[in-house]
């Protein structure tokens, strides 16, 4: 039995990767031909949720909370470790997988392309690229990847044209048998059920709230759609608490609050009531306990059923987008056989190609701040004109279209069809030899805490150099979360020194993390045992102040050499200084001072180790009222 290894939302979150990790490891499941283990982005390694699965199902973040916080010091790293980039080899060693499947957006997977094991065994990277141009990384990785499938036929062309012709498309996939249109009856019910009436006519979009769903093109495209329609709504299935203000957006189109509807499902019930917006967590109009109904999200939302349901209340179905990798919720309104207005750009070229039963709407380019990347601004007369289209359709033409729609769907989105490509992949690939106890050995990348940077002007450049320099990452490019997050620090007036000392004190703690200390590699062996240890992490304020206790140490104690450990960004303030002997780098290990000193087993490193940090940093226990008495005699002495 080949054991499959499947890097993505996990089958619970209600996201499009976690829909398609649902359908389709259900898929593979049902076969009884595989071992199946699930790797899911942003869950805890031992999440006991992830045990409702009949597969196994393991998170990419640690357990441990000390090193969790550690990671989350930087946002880059933290993202990274989110999908899955600071457990994997520690569990592709564990699981010995034959096949390797990383379905996530590239800079979710691209850290796997260049590990030992992704070459030693059946790799795919599956992953979706949403505007022009393509990032880098898609691209420079593409020649290294044999297996690279990309969800939409947008980003496929591109890739194909510039020469890496392996490249494909395979669309993410859906449960079909879950979307479909209800009878009239059923439609005309569950419209009574949450008090829509028959003759209101309802434009329907299901979405995750954020920037890049367009919802102010949609509510001025709606206000001049009402006009020639007053009996209309607008049902926004979405979280309310992320993205778009979308009740402020309103007042300035002049869309009526009472107009725009939206879906609350409640966490203790599961029911779903469709009404107007006005606060989260409200009474649940079924159960009726409190604040237990909120706005549908994706860790908190409706099944598939209730969702279909909230499909058939619709009438017409519109998506105006300024990118996306498929847009699941597209083909679901199309298997209620609804009619689907799509922006015309991304994965919605292909949405709206002949014979899909979707109506494209028009769109202008903008850039995006920050990537350079083209995306759309769809036109609200577009959206208006094209509703009333739709509007004035006549019957047979739109049952026709509906139809059309769905069968487009399940020709080349459903599990069946999607399912099977992935059998076939797993079945032509060979079973695994690698040898995964061998080369693991050395995949961890020491960081350089005491690297030298140089003062350069340009600040998007400085930051490059920190992530290469100092934590070793040559992929970094402008795209990443942590280069946005510290070039807006530094907009934002941060000192560049902060900045840098941060990325210092990162870099060290990844190397004892990865590369515990060895104190007998720090020390020399030929001073005959004679040390003396004084430790001030930091700051350099303190360090600066420390030295003026050396020479009376070395006064004291002339035949023992004194080591000094610190943070690497305090290490230039001792290099000249003629009392030391040593600057070491300051671990947290050091804490225990017995330890140092060779306490029960323990080596005696040092003769004395000397932490007044503890008591004026860690745990402040000098101050007592500030009414101690000092002898100035002693000040300078221990």
């Amino acid at each position: 039995m080949k054991k499959v290894f499947y890097q993505s939302d996990s089958a619970l979150a209600k996201t499009g990767f976690g829909r398609n990790t649902k359908a389709l490891l259900s898929y593979l499941y049902r076969t009884g031909k595989y071992e199946i283990v699930n790797y899911c982005c942003g869950n805890a390694y031992s999440n006991p949720v992830l045990g409702k699965t009949p597969w196994k199902s393991i998170g990419t973040l640690p357990d441990d909370r000390a090193e969790l916080e550690r990671l989350n010091k930087d946002p880059g790293t933290a993202r990274a470790a989110s999908y899955g980039a600071h457990l994997i080899d520690k569990v592709i060693k564990e699981e010995k997988p034959d096949v390797y499947i990383a379905v996530q957006d590239i800079w979710g997977v691209d850290f796997a392309v260049d590990k030992p094991w992704f070459k030693g065994i059946s790799s795919l990277i599956w992953t979706t690229l949403d505007s022009l141009p393509i990032l880098p990384s898609a691209i420079e990785k593409a020649s290294k990847i044999e297996n690279y499938w990309i969800w939409s036929n947008f980003a496929t062309k591109v890739l194909n044209e510039k020469g890496h012709k392996h490249v494909k498309t395979v669309h993410g996939c859906l449960e079909t048998k879950n979307f479909y249109k209800l009878t009239k009856e059923e439609r005309l019910h569950f419209r009574k059920a949450n008090n829509i009436s028959e003759s209101c006519y309802v434009v329907g979009f299901v979405f995750r709230n954020q920037l890049r769903k367009s919802v102010p093109n949609l509510l001025e495209g709606f206000k001049t759609f009402q006009k020639d329609v007053p009996d209309s709504k607008l049902l926004l299935h979405t979280h309310w608490g992320e993205g778009w203000n979308i009740h402020k957006l309103a007042a300035e189109y002049g869309v009526s609050k009472e107009d725009i509807l939206t879906t609350y499902v409640c966490n203790n019930c599961s029911n779903y009531s469709i009404k107007p917006f006005t606060t989260q967590e409200q009474t649940c109009d079924h159960c009726k306990k409190q604040k237990t109904a909120n706005t549908t999200s994706v860790s908190g939302g409706v099944d598939e059923d209730q969702l279909n349901e909230i499909y058939n209340l619709m009438d017409v179905y519109c998506h105006p987008f300024t990118s996306g990798g498929q847009e699941i919720p597209i083909q679901e309104a199309k298997l209620t056989e609804l009619v689907t207005l799509v922006t015309s750009y991304s994965c919605g070229e292909e949405q709206c190609e002949e014979g899909s039963g979707s109506i494209a709407l028009d769109w202008n380019e903008y850039r995006e701040h920050g990537t350079e990347f083209i995306k759309a601004s769809t036109h609200p007369g577009s959206i208006s004109k094209n509703l009333l289209k739709v509007y004035n359709m006549d019957p047979e033409e739109r049952e026709s279209m509906g139809k059309q729609a769905r069968q487009w769907v399940i020709d080349g989105f459903s599990v069946e069809t999607i399912g099977k490509i992935l059998e076939d992949f797993i079945d032509a690939a060979p079973k695994s030899d690698f040898d995964f106890e061998g080369k693991q050995e050395g995949t961890k990348l020491r960081n350089f805490p005491e690297a030298f940077i140089n003062n350069i002007p340009d600040n998007s450049e400085w930051i490059l150099t920190l992530y290469k320099e100092i934590l070793n990452r040559q992929e970094i490019n402008i795209h990443d979360d942590g280069y946005k997050y510290w070039i807006q620090q530094l907009t934002n007036d941060v000192p560049r020194k902060s900045v840098e000392d941060y990325f210092r004190k990162v870099a060290q703690e990844h190397n004892e993390a990865a590369f515990p200390v060895k104190l007998e590699d720090l020390i020399d062996k030929n001073d005959d045992g004679k040390r003396i240890l004084f430790i001030m992490p930091g700051s350099d304020k303190d360090v600066f102040m420390s030295t003026s206790l050396f020479k009376s140490v070395k006064h004291k104690y002339p035949k023992y050499n004194l080591y000094v450990a610190t943070a690497p960004e305090n290490f230039s303030l001792l290099w000249a200084n003629e009392h030391v002997h040593k600057v070491i780098p300051y671990s947290n290990s050091f804490d225990n001072i017995l330890t140092l000193e060779g306490i029960n087993e323990a080596p005696e490193h040092f003769v004395m180790a000397f932490a007044p940090y503890l008591t004026s940093q860690r745990y402040s226990n000098y101050i007592h009222n500030m009414k101690d008495i000092v002898d100035k005699k002693y000040l300078c002495t221990f």
